[in-house]
């Protein structure tokens, strides 16, 4: 699979996910005190993602 969630512990303790894209890190979440909070995280990037619209700052 090219692309993927994952979720690792920082070096303060806190629960964090990336998502890769052919083991590039396309973006990391702020941390979490619980690994539940991070999995609700991935869920709610998946169910609103596909609907965000683009804001082109540039």
């Amino acid at each position: 699979m090219a692309h993927k969630f994952e979720i690792y512990k920082d070096k303060a303790g806190e629960f964090r996910v990336r998502f890769k894209y052919n083991n590039e890190v396309m973006f990391a979440t702020e941390g979490y005190a619980s690994k539940a909070s991070a999995e609700n995280a991935i869920a709610s990037i998946k169910k609103n993602g596909p609907e965000a619209p683009t804001e082109d700052n540039s």
